[in-house]
């Protein structure tokens, strides 16, 4: 009981309480129903038809929330998603399409290789901030256009596919794709997300380095007055948080439509998404994969309130704005509230 009054209490859940009645408002002021509109939304996103699309849509955006979260524990953000993502997804077509190995291997083989492009496009985000004192914010960004604009490249020339009109690469041999579950758009990069989501539960629960790295975004001259080296932690966390997204970015080339296609990686969101569920979460491992999965119920859910009740999907981001916003701002009024009734309490 103690612990549910306290999540009840929480500037977590007042903050998305406090989106879901604002955004009902908007939804009266339009003429709609909120009743009838979140009912779509949960329907459309849940629901038989569109729980496909809202795991496949999870996928990418539970990854990159867990990529970026990975650093943001330490108080470290990365802004290099998108180039990090693109970068991999690259890496896995040009590994697909030219590997002279078996089928299942060239999956693996791209799939790591989509990985370490990641990891090390990160790196040298880190490296930027170590040995230049370029902040990582500032160099995890800027480091993003390059690696976007030469996936760009490579896809409207020298990779694109002969006779489409597309500024797409050539589509990946028989066999070369992730196994989907039946007929759906699900494939393994759920499970390896998934993985990847307990990997980074159990480091940050039952581990050294993962104490570490919650002491150092806590109390950084903590961390290092206790022997926390700074600049190695930096380096080994922007690994992983590239080559997670890098990863997430061959899971997208491997699956449906099985090529990369310029844009499709990007125009999503899902760097910006998933860092709203980072933040969100407070890079919280399970808050992450919770506010991950409630964002893609949003994105996904959105279109059917479209269809349902003719109000605009970009409701859904505003949603999302405005919980990041009572959030930011810290409000604490539930808690206070209860707190003072607790005291109350206690003294009669």
């Amino acid at each position: 009981m103690t612990r549910i009054s306290g999540a009840l209490r929480s500037p977590l859940t007042f903050s998305v309480l406090a989106g879901l009645v604002i955004g009902a408002l908007f939804l009266l002021g339009t003429g709609a129903d909120p009743v009838t509109a979140y009912e779509a939304v949960v329907t459309g996103a849940l629901g038989a038809d569109g729980i496909g699309s809202t795991l496949t849509t999870g996928t990418s955006v539970l990854g990159l929330a867990l990529a970026l979260a990975i650093p943001l524990r330490a108080g470290l953000i990365n802004l290099g998603g998108d180039g990090q993502m693109v970068l991999g997804g690259i890496t896995a077509a040009v590994t697909g399409l030219y590997s002279p190995l078996p089928a299942p291997l060239t999956v693996a083989l791209a799939l790591l290789a989509g990985l370490a492009a990641g990891a090390g496009y990160a790196v040298l985000a880190a490296l930027c901030e170590n040995h230049l004192g370029v902040p990582l914010l500032v160099s995890s960004l800027l480091l993003s256009y390059p690696a976007v604009s030469l996936a760009s490249y490579l896809a409207r020339y020298p990779l694109k596919e002969p006779g489409s009109s597309l500024p797409q690469t050539r589509a990946l041999p028989d066999g070369v794709a992730l196994p989907a579950f039946g007929d759906s758009t699900v494939t393994l990069g759920l499970v390896l997300v998934a993985l990847a989501a307990a990997a980074y539960w159990f480091t940050d629960k039952r581990t050294a380095v993962g104490y570490e790295i919650r002491m150092t975004g806590l109390n950084p001259r903590f961390s290092a007055y206790a022997g926390v080296e700074r600049r190695g932690l930096t380096l080994k966390l922007m690994a992983l948080s590239g080559g997670l997204a890098g990863l997430v970015g061959a899971i997208g080339v491997l699956s449906f439509p099985y090529r990369f296609v310029d844009g499709s990686l990007t125009a999503p969101g899902y760097t910006w998404t998933g860092l709203t569920a980072a933040l969100l979460a407070a890079a919280a491992p399970l808050g992450t994969v919770v506010a991950a999965l409630f964002f893609a119920v949003l994105q996904v859910g959105g279109l059917a309130m479209e269809r349902t009740t003719e109000v605009p999907r970009e409701l859904t981001q505003v949603l999302q704005a405005i919980v990041i916003v009572f959030l930011a701002a810290r409000l604490r009024f539930p808690s206070r509230w209860f707190g003072r009734r607790t005291r109350e309490s206690e003294a009669v």
